[in-house]
């Protein structure tokens, strides 16, 4: 399973993801899936990704390269296009041609063409924006009401940001609640796990202000769980119990 969220906030843009994939209980490996583009001065991407791992590597193998442009015989890249929504369509774009590629040999062996993915970023320039993109290639903005989007196992996660995260949340807040999130899910589910990569891009910055990976036994990431789960269990504690028992009780 994954776990993958971005946050866009009214400072800027967080994006979290584990790195756990597996084919069964005795079958994990430790794969990055959340990947930057950036050419400093002019653009920062990031890109998030969930699904059939062979897919997704050849996605983003795609953006790496580019794609051939039908109508100008020249290559489209995340470098070239002029804006964001450009730059979401030329996302789409690889994973229709991924699909192309490899949907038949997929389904003949009874596999799903399983991906979907975060884009965020920003041209400079012009506005910061962030997308989920789908297996058809068609995708969706994230918006101020409500500024989050999430990918893989993102049930666990979710009830957090619905109650901690508004536009106007401090991009450093918003990122310690995306990781509050990300090891709710962790708790919840044993195919997502550590290590935890996660990036913050601030609005208008050249390029982005942190690129980190969470290995197991980070003094933070350890001391905000402990933290959280005392939070929790303090919270419980302080709630009257429900007067619904035999005479109130």
């Amino acid at each position: 399973m994954t776990y993958c969220a971005g946050l866009l906030v009214q400072d800027g843009l967080v994006m979290i993801a584990d790195t756990r994939t597996n084919a069964g209980l005795d079958d994990i490996s430790t794969f990055r899936k959340l990947h930057v583009f950036s050419w400093p001065g002019e653009r920062s991407f990031a890109l998030a990704t969930a699904g059939n791992l062979s897919v997704t590597q050849s996605v983003v193998s795609l953006l790496h390269e580019g794609l051939l442009n039908p109508e100008t015989g020249e290559l489209d890249t995340l470098q070239s296009v002029g804006s964001m929504f450009r730059a979401a369509q030329l996302v789409g774009r690889a994973v229709r041609t991924v699909r192309e590629m490899d949907g038949p040999a997929l389904a003949e062996a009874g596999l799903k063409f399983d991906i979907s993915l975060l884009f965020g970023g920003q041209v400079m320039g012009q506005p910061m924006r962030l997308f989920m993109v789908y297996g058809a290639g068609n995708f969706i903005e994230c918006g101020m009401d409500a500024p989050f989007l999430q990918i893989g196992e993102h049930k666990y996660g979710k009830p957090i940001l619905d109650r901690a995260v508004t536009f106007k949340t401090h991009l450093y807040d918003a990122l310690k609640v995306g990781l509050i999130s990300m090891d709710s899910t962790m708790r919840s589910n044993l195919g997502v796990g550590l290590p935890i990569d996660l990036i913050v891009m601030r609005r208008n910055a050249e390029e982005p202000e942190l690129n980190r990976r969470i290995e197991a036994g980070e003094p933070y990431f350890h001391d905000l769980r402990e933290r959280w789960s005392a939070a929790l269990r303090a919270a419980h504690q302080a709630i009257p119990r429900p007067p619904y028992g035999p005479s109130g009780g």
